[in-house]
C-alpha cells in the first residue's frame, strides 16, 4: 500500500494487477465515524470560529442535514461550510435573530478555484493571494477540525463485513481508499484496524476529488463493467458516474445490511458481470430515497 500527495503520479501510474477494479470511501462508509465527526468534532467549530453562538441550535440543525441526512452528504468540507451557513441566513428563524451570517466570499472563491480543497492547497491559495482575516479564520478553522478529530475518533472498527468483503476480493479486485477526508486520518484509521494492506492506495482529499481518483487510477486501465465504487453519499455516486463506473451504496442508517448484501451477494453480481442495469437502479433508487433535498423545516 502506497500513499503520497503526488496523484498525477502515483495515481495516474498506478497499473491493474488484477482484472477488477473497486474504489472505497471511508467515512460513514467502511467506519461508523460520519457521526461522531460531524457532531461532535465539526459543528462545534463552525459555531466557536464562524461566530454562530447566538444560532447553535440552528447551525448544529442545518450542518447535520448538509453534512449527514441530505444529497450532500459526504461533501468536502468548505463547500460544505458555505451551504450551511447558506442554509441559515435564508432560515425565517434565524433571520428573526437578527445576527449577521457570515457571507465567506474568499472561501467560495478558493472553493471555485479549481484547486483540491484541501489544508495545504489552502495554505497555497492565501501564499498566493495574500492572507486575509476571512482565509485566515478559515484555516484556523480546518486545521482545529483536524485537531479534535485527532483527539476524539479512535478505536472505531469497521462495519461488519467490511473486512469479510475485504478479504473475498483481494485476490480479484485491486482496491483503492476513495476519500475527501485528509489523509493522515486516514492512514490512522485503516492502519489501526489492521485493513490498510488490502487496499493499493489510501488517497484523500490531497490527492484531488473523488471524481479525480477514479479517474487518474482506473481510468482507461480496466474493461467496461468492471470498475465499482462503494460509498455512502451521492457525491460517491457522481464521481463514479463521471468515470463511466459502476456503484454501490451503502444505505444511510443500514450500514450493517448493506455490507451484508454486498458481501452475500451485490460482490459476487459484480464479478459475473451482471451488476450493470435493473440490479445497480434499483439500488441506486433505494439509496437516494434515503436522502431528501428539501431540509425538513422548509416543508
Amino acid at each position: 500500500m502506497m500513499n503520497t500527495n503526488s496523484p498525477n503520479k502515483i495515481l495516474k501510474e498506478l497499473q491493474p494487477e488484477k482484472d477488477f477494479f473497486i474504489g472505497i470511501d471511508s467515512d460513514g462508509c467502511v467506519f461508523d465515524t460520519m457521526e461522531i465527526k460531524h457532531k461532535e468534532c465539526f459543528i462545534p467549530n463552525n459555531i466557536k470560529y464562524w461566530n454562530l453562538q447566538a444560532v447553535s441550535k440552528y447551525a448544529r440543525d442545518a450542518a447535520e442535514f448538509v453534512n449527514l441526512y441530505s444529497r450532500w452528504r459526504g461533501i468536502n468540507r468548505f463547500p460544505a461550510l458555505v451551504m450551511g451557513l447558506d442554509l441559515l441566513r435564508d432560515w425565517e428563524d434565524v433571520q428573526k435573530r437578527k445576527i449577521s451570517i457570515p457571507d465567506v466570499p474568499e472561501v467560495r472563491a478558493f472553493i471555485d478555484s479549481g484547486r483540491p480543497l484541501s489544508n495545504p492547497s489552502l495554505d497555497e491559495y492565501i501564499a498566493e493571494k495574500g492572507e486575509t482575516e476571512e482565509l485566515a479564520r478559515a484555516r484556523e478553522w480546518s486545521h482545529a477540525v483536524n485537531q479534535t478529530v485527532d483527539d476524539m475518533v479512535s478505536g472505531i472498527p469497521p462495519f461488519p463485513y467490511v473486512r469479510e468483503s475485504l478479504e473475498k476480493l483481494q485476490d480479484t479486485a485491486d482496491m483503492l481508499v476513495v476519500s475527501a477526508t485528509p489523509g493522515d486520518a486516514l492512514n490512522k484509521e485503516w492502519s489501526e484496524n489492521n485493513i490498510d494492506h488490502f487496499v493499493r492506495v489510501i488517497a484523500g482529499q490531497e490527492m484531488g476529488s473523488k471524481k479525480e481518483h477514479l479517474a487518474l487510477a482506473a481510468g482507461k486501465k480496466y474493461k467496461e463493467g468492471r470498475v465499482l465504487m462503494i460509498g455512502d453519499a451521492p457525491g460517491d455516486m457522481n464521481a463514479a458516474k463521471a468515470n463511466n463506473a459502476l456503484f454501490y451504496p451503502i444505505m444511510p442508517g443500514e450500514e450493517d445490511m448493506s455490507w451484508q448484501r454486498f458481501y452475500e451477494e451485490a460482490a459476487d453480481v459484480f464479478i459475473r458481470g451482471d451488476y450493470a442495469g435493473s440490479y445497480e437502479e434499483e439500488l441506486i433508487s433505494e439509496f437516494l430515497d434515503h436522502l431528501p433535498e428539501t431540509p425538513p423545516w422548509k416543508k
